[in-house]
């Protein structure tokens, strides 16, 4: 490096680099950056996080000694993951003192920041329903599943990230697997089924149609609202058809006049930003057997910021 190895790179509003003198490094790694913005993403379930990380990652770029380094790739990749890691244990204490269920901040996808989906896993593994079960995981399970299924690297390189073995990262991502199994099984519907459902359960519930909502959702379904203390939510997780039903009427009913629902994509899946005076939620839900399984209803603000609508 010159001289402006000692600067300090300030990031610009999307997390660029850009301090003089560094903008030939920072151009570099703008190459990798929508494959590293979707890895810390799909690790911390927090675009601002992700953003942090990623810029915390450019900064030991532009110290390390790029002839040591014969894949960028691979090398941002590592430190990335590991930045995250640790980003995650820091967190859970934090998360103690949450207000109500945590889901991840929705990102829009259309077009996506994290770069095109190249398999369908890669676009699932950013939807919330996946990144609020991925929470279940410890970070070094999150780490091997994000890193196996979403990008589908060989163990060898998931343990070269990990500083494990390729046996032990296999084992990790064996656990992980069959942790969010059956649950995965629960929002299997490809976007355009989910759609429907979504533009059914909306109607449905706008309409106060207590039976129409009650046959759209399974029996087991369960809703999750996050407000974090912020704006008005249910503290815990409504679960069964009919509760769901009941409450969904009671916040989108006929009573509800000035609410208005903007189509939105985000997480690769269909969903709304429904608005009311002086505040907004986004809605999705996941889907299987031709009945909702989950909904997912964020309402904190502060993870609001990124949604038009």
């Amino acid at each position: 490096m010159e001289s402006d190895r000692g600067s300090h790179p300030a990031p610009a509003a999307d997390g660029r680099v850009t301090t003089t003198g560094t903008t030939q490094e920072a151009g570099a790694l703008d190459v990798h950056r929508p494959m590293l913005l979707g890895l810390a993403y799909r690790m911390l379930g927090s675009l601002h996080d992700a953003e942090d990380v990623l810029q915390d990652a450019y900064l030991r770029w532009l110290g390390v000694d790029r002839a040591a380094v014969a894949e960028p790739r691979r090398y941002l990749s590592r430190v990335v993951t590991r930045l995250a890691i640790d980003r995650l244990r820091a967190r859970q204490a934090t998360r103690e003192t949450y207000v109500g269920p945590w889901l991840p901040e929705p990102v829009p996808t259309a077009p996506s920041p994290f770069g095109p989906p190249e398999h369908a896993e890669l676009r699932d593994s950013l939807s919330l329903a996946l990144l609020h079960l991925l929470e279940r995981l410890t970070p070094p399970e999150r780490a091997v599943y994000v890193l196996r299924t979403a990008f589908d690297l060989p163990y060898a390189q998931v343990g070269e990230i990990l500083d494990r073995s390729a046996a032990d990262c296999r084992q990790l991502h064996h656990r992980a697997a069959a942790r969010v199994a059956d649950e995965r099984r629960r929002f299997a519907a490809d976007p355009g089924e989910q759609r429907r459902l979504l533009d059914a359960f909306l109607a449905a519930a706008r309409d106060g149609d207590l039976a129409r909502l009650t046959d759209l959702v399974a029996t087991d379904v369960t809703l999750w609202a996050d407000g974090g203390g912020r704006a008005r939510a249910a503290r815990n997780p409504v679960r069964g058809a009919d509760r769901v039903a009941r409450f969904c009427a009671g916040v989108l009913g006929p009573r509800r006049p000035t609410q208005r629902a903007v189509p939105v994509e985000f997480n690769g899946r269909p969903g709304y930003v429904v608005h009311w005076p002086g505040r907004r939620y986004a809605l999705t839900v996941s889907a299987a057997g031709g009945r909702i399984t989950g909904l997912y209803v964020v309402a904190n603000p502060e993870k609001l910021t990124r949604l038009a609508g």
